[in-house]
């Protein structure tokens, strides 16, 4: 049979890093029966018959959030063969508490210290024998991030799970281990001798999970109680908390004992660094900084590049091998600009005229040069005479200069001419498929660059201090800093952000939490992001930064304005987070959970993102032309289109009332991708004017003025997510009425904001609405009253305070 060693810690102590050492590829993720809690396990490298299951990060076994009852579940019901329990070697007496528990259970544990190397760096001794001796278990030093030490924690786990059961070492006071042992007398004597003593301190507690379970007669609650009673009283405190300070006791005679502190009272690398990232003043513009740069780097440099090259060579024309011959060409086409424009022009003119370009002696008109703005940088008087010049000269091939590499739709038209493919067939795959799914794959250069940021980010420890920082604010305004978790980890994902609020234990606060933490942009948004800053602002650098910053002022505003109504009142709920000792991340983790998030990305536009382009394309390939049903020529005709114009309307108040942009939001409910998708089957792959010799999408130009595209993003990111992600706020609700409540208040307040920014952005530019402005302001009106407006609740405690005073 095999061995099942379950992993057990604090969160920030290094588990998931160890879990990882242990079990590199061979990793089974998935749910625990019953929750949406995350299960991971995976077998032990050079051990086919050894298991190890990744539980989630716990403070101790009192079953306060689902993670913490998914935990205790498995190790009192499962009884895994071993526990290894990873404890941070630089908080000793935080990570203990959770040991104290642990060997409590009558399983056989291994204490695996963590972050020795920082310890030892820090000057500090612990005399791991005398720990061990304390614990009554066998205990190990490692490095998790620096892979020491991991495998021998390992085996020493195997060889527990054969040979030894761990017996706790400590004890109570004397009144409290006299209740103890009344309480084993008449209520759990009946059970295995290793598993009385928990249960014993948990009827203590007056836990009622394992009071339900127990199912104890009135008479033994009653003589029980009565025990229990006694010693509060003598111990003038209330039951749970005569065992937390018991264990802290102990804790403390533990630490005198075993572990020597070289600085004592002097700051650590880590507090001073904190002084800084997190004092009062200077925490939230660091912060802002950070993040600017971040995706400055992601969106408008670096990533950027990327994308613009996986965009124009992968999944368009082609590119030259490691850039040899660009430079040349890039000359050329800079020559070919005004000859390339004026062949354009005279063309598109004797088009409009009704006749062949080489017939049209006697026609004049004009070219116009862009610049990288798209704004018009000169004006070229065009006649027959200048059109022949032009037409003489050659536009250059990319494919004459250096290595020549082509893009897959180039490939592929090659493939599928030379087979006479049908042309319709010859549409789907160009046009729907590469051309839907290219767009979204064109932007994982971005994405890998953002999630390498935001992996380091998390991985060094300073995202943790940033949930810290966000408490202090969130906590002005009725908000926990619990709140900030979830949104950090839906930087990444909606669904595990969503999820993660089942770490707050007040009601109300994780259901205010689930509504809102979708604002914050994940990576499925910043394609839609990076492609309105490339499209309509130039690759503006203050686009992405604004995007991430107005979802957490959403979230902001939302909080305040929710805790002012019945549903949501109430004291926030109080936040409690380990803030690990800075550190370099390895480079493996960091690649690790960038690919992690990335490839759930790809996974999609190879699923999801595929079956909608393929759809997409038919609705816009086929519709009523010319009195038939039948593949059209005019978009306008499209089933899409009219599907669109049925809804654009709706629209019509935020800027961009055109029936693409609808149809656009629509299938963003499906994936946020999709929004990039549709429009790159709708708008034809994105080409690029290189003619007119600026570096933008002419056809986004034609669709949206800037004002109206920002309000487009705005929307797009406030409104309700995909349909996985509203699948997992129907998980966590756990109610249809507060799943609808939740889509609706995202739609509308997404909504509200657009309208207000475009409608008074319009007057600011002189071209204002009249109805649209009065509706804006009204709306402003309304945010205002609802975040300035006082706490009824806050009221009603002044008032019984001035009552009973």
């Amino acid at each position: 049979m095999d061995i099942r060693i379950a992993l057990a810690g604090n969160p920030n102590s290094g588990k998931t890093t160890l879990f990882n050492a242990l079990t590199g590829s061979n990793q089974f993720v998935g749910n625990w029966p019953g929750v949406t809690v995350e299960k991971k396990e995976g077998k032990l490298k050079k051990h086919s018959d050894v298991i190890i299951m990744d539980l989630p990060g716990i403070y101790s076994l009192s079953p306060y959030t689902l993670e913490e009852v998914v935990a205790r579940n498995y190790l009192i019901n499962e009884r895994p063969d071993a526990i290894l329990n990873i404890i941070d070697g630089t908080n000793l007496e935080r990570n203990l508490y959770l040991t104290t528990q642990l060997t409590e259970l009558g399983i056989p544990v291994v204490v695996a210290v963590n972050m020795m190397d920082v310890v030892q760096k820090n000057g500090d001794k612990i005399n791991i024998g005398e720990l061990s001796r304390q614990l009554g278990c066998k205990v190990v030093e490692i490095s998790a991030l620096k892979g020491t030490g991991v495998m021998e924690a390992a085996e020493e786990a195997v060889r527990a799970a054969h040979e030894t059961k761990t017996v706790p070492q400590h004890s109570f006071s004397g009144v409290v281990e006299h209740a103890i042992a009344h309480i084993e007398e008449a209520a759990v004597h009946t059970m295995p001798l290793e598993q009385q003593r928990w249960y014993a301190i948990k009827i203590f507690e007056r836990d009622e999970k394992v009071l339900e379970q127990m199912k104890l007669a009135p008479s033994v609650l009653q003589h029980i109680e009565e025990d229990i009673k006694a010693a509060e009283v003598e111990l003038d405190d209330d039951a749970e908390s005569i065992i937390t300070n018991e264990r802290y006791l102990y804790i403390a005679s533990i630490i005198k004992g075993c572990y020597r502190k070289k600085n004592v009272g002097k700051l650590s690398t880590s507090d001073k660094i904190d002084k800084v990232v997190t004092n009062r003043w200077l925490a939230l513009p660091i912060f802002a900084v950070v993040m600017i740069i971040v995706y400055y780097v992601s969106v408008s440099t670096v990533g950027s590049w990327a994308t613009d090259w996986a965009n124009d060579g992968v999944f368009g024309d082609g590119w030259h091998l490691f850039g040899i011959g660009s430079s040349e060409y890039e000359e050329a086409a800079e020559e070919y600009t005004v000859p390339g424009a004026v062949v354009e022009a005279f063309e598109a003119a004797a088009e409009e005229a009704g006749v062949e370009p080489g017939e049209a002696e006697t026609l004049t008109t004009t070219a116009y040069l862009y610049d990288d703005d798209g704004n018009v940088e000169e004006e070229i008087p065009v006649d027959f005479a200048a059109y022949e010049e032009a037409a003489a000269i050659e536009e250059p091939d990319p494919a004459e200069y250096g290595v020549w590499v082509p893009g897959i739709p180039v490939l592929v038209e090659s493939g599928l001419e030379a087979i006479n493919c049908a042309d319709w067939l010859q549409g789907l795959i160009l046009d729907g498929i590469i051309g839907g799914v290219g767009a979204v794959l064109g932007f994982v250069p971005q994405m890998l660059v953002l999630f390498i940021f935001l992996a380091f980010l998390e991985s060094c420890g300073y995202m943790a201090r940033i949930a810290f920082v966000m408490d202090r604010i969130f906590r002005r305004f009725g908000l926990s800093g619990k709140s900030f978790i979830p949104m950090l980890i839906g930087t990444g994902c909606g669904i595990p952000g969503v999820m993660a609020s089942r770490t707050i234990e007040n009601e109300r606060d994780r259901r205010m939490t689930i509504m809102t933490t979708t604002f914050i942009p994940c990576g499925a948004k910043l394609p839609i992001i990076a492609l309105i800053a490339g499209a309509l602002f130039g690759g503006a650098w203050w686009v992405a930064p604004s995007a991430y910053f107005i979802g957490i002022a959403a979230i902001v505003i939302s909080g305040i304005m929710l805790k002012k109504t019945k549903m949501f009142a109430g004291d926030p709920a109080p936040f409690v987070m380990e803030l690990p000792a800075y550190h370099l991340p390895t480079v493996g983790n960091v690649l690790r959970s960038m690919w992690e998030r990335a490839w759930s990305f790809i996974k999609k536009a190879g699923t999801v993102i595929l079956l909608s382009a393929i759809l997409l394309w038919f609705l816009q390939g086929f519709g009523v032309e010319n009195g038939s049903f039948g593949m059209v020529e005019d978009l306008n005709n499209s089933i899409l289109a009219v599907i669109g114009n049925g809804i654009a309307w709706i629209f019509s108040p935020l800027g961009w009332g055109n029936w693409q942009s609808a149809v656009a939001t629509i299938t963003g409910l499906i994936a946020k991708e999709n929004v990039v998708g549709t429009f790159g089957v709708l708008f034809g792959g994105f080409d690029e004017v290189a003619e007119n010799g600026w570096q933008i999408w002419a056809n986004m130009r034609a669709s949206f003025t800037p004002l109206a595209a920002y309000s487009f993003l705005i929307f797009n990111l406030l409104c309700a997510p995909c349909f996985a992600a509203i699948g997992a706020i129907k998980r966590e609700m756990n109610n249809a009425k507060w799943t609808w409540f939740a889509i609706g208040y995202q739609c509308v307040f997404a909504y509200a904001i657009a309208l207000v920014v475009y409608q008074l952005g319009m007057l600011f530019t002189g071209n204002g609405n009249v109805v649209g402005s009065i509706v804006a302001f009204a709306i402003v009106a309304f945010l205002l009253f609802m975040l300035f407006r006082p706490y009824k609740e806050s009221n009603k405690l002044e008032q019984s305070v001035k009552i009973s005073a």
